[in-house]
């Protein structure tokens, strides 16, 4: 990646405040997330203040009175648009993408409807309710992925293979979202990607002995295997790069998210999300990538900061 300043960087930031917690389902892993960007703009000297993000949100900001603030809000009202909308109108510069691309890449089933008219290869689904033929799903898709269709974290996700599991879970993933979408389950190696701004972080490929990367998986399982670089031919890892990058830009993202994506055993790679806030606790993927090339927690922030300066802040 190329090099920055960080001395010029630093002298442009101003007051940052960091947004964290929220009411969403993702409300403790934005905590994590949204302390540890705080400790590190603390450690790099930016005036910085964090905020946890409540229904005084309104007052809370036109109190701090930020320059830029660093969005880590995680889920519903964080990454979906909301938080973004608002910010606009009080006029605050802020981190990521804008709200038209929050709010589709948040809704699982919009994303991938605008990638298969641009014919990016995404996993086959269907979008569930009450009324659905639990058969029929299970008759057209196979093995089943059934998650909320507004949602992070692997929150409310299960692979199912039978009529029966995917009614029960169904039910459950209506805990977390009001519309729950299945999608054919995708078997093979699963790739996760940082995109910030025209640069690609180093792609990471995932490993776990649970049945998928569910929260456990991702957050709080020690024995997950990260491979980096993954292992991929060049051609393959230039088809994949290329995939990422056109998901990406196809919705009109900005500063940093991450393209999650799977191989099947064809070699066949298909989108499953696009994530506009990743998670930047330790155990993050995003980090970790920017770890294998040298650029700690500290640079990263400022890397992020310094793409989203030159963007505008919106």
């Amino acid at each position: 990646m190329r090099t920055i300043n960080k001395e010029e960087i630093l002298a442009k930031l101003g007051h940052v405040v960091v947004l964290k917690g929220g009411q969403s389902a993702e409300r403790e892993i934005s905590l994590i997330s949204g302390h540890a960007v705080f400790r590190g703009l603390q450690r790099l000297g930016v005036q910085s203040s964090v905020i946890d993000v409540d229904d005084s949100i309104i007052s809370d900001l036109k109190k701090a009175k930020p320059d830029l603030v660093f969005n880590m809000l995680h889920g519903q009202g964080g990454e979906d648009g909301v938080i973004q909308g608002l910010l606009e109108i009080m006029g605050i510069p802020y981190t990521g993408s804008g709200v038209l691309p929050s709010a589709i890449a948040m809704d699982k089933v919009k994303c991938k409807l605008i990638w298969q008219q641009l014919e990016l290869s995404t996993a086959d689904f269907l979008v569930l309710n009450e009324q659905t033929d639990w058969q029929r799903v299970i008759d057209q898709l196979g093995k089943t992925v059934v998650k909320p269709v507004n949602g992070g974290s692997s929150l409310g996700i299960s692979i199912v293979d039978n009529a029966a599991e995917l009614q029960n879970e169904y039910l459950v993933a209506l805990g977390f979202d009001k519309q729950v979408m299945a999608e054919k389950c995708i078997e093979g190696k699963e790739f996760s990607t940082g995109v910030l701004g025209d640069q690609l972080l180093p792609t990471i490929q995932l490993e776990t002995d649970r049945d998928f990367f569910d929260f456990e998986a991702k957050y709080e399982d020690r024995n997950t295997r990260i491979i980096c670089p993954p292992e991929l031919r060049p051609e393959k890892q230039m088809e994949l790069e290329h995939l990422i990058r056109t998901a990406y830009e196809s919705l009109g993202c900005a500063g940093l998210a991450r393209v999650d994506v799977m191989q099947d055993r064809t070699g066949e790679f298909f989108l499953l999300e696009l994530n506009t806030v990743p998670g930047m606790t330790d155990h993050s993927f995003v980090p970790m990538a920017a770890k294998q090339i040298g650029i700690d927690f500290d640079e990263l922030l400022l890397r992020i900061l310094e793409v989203d300066l030159k963007q505008g802040g919106k």
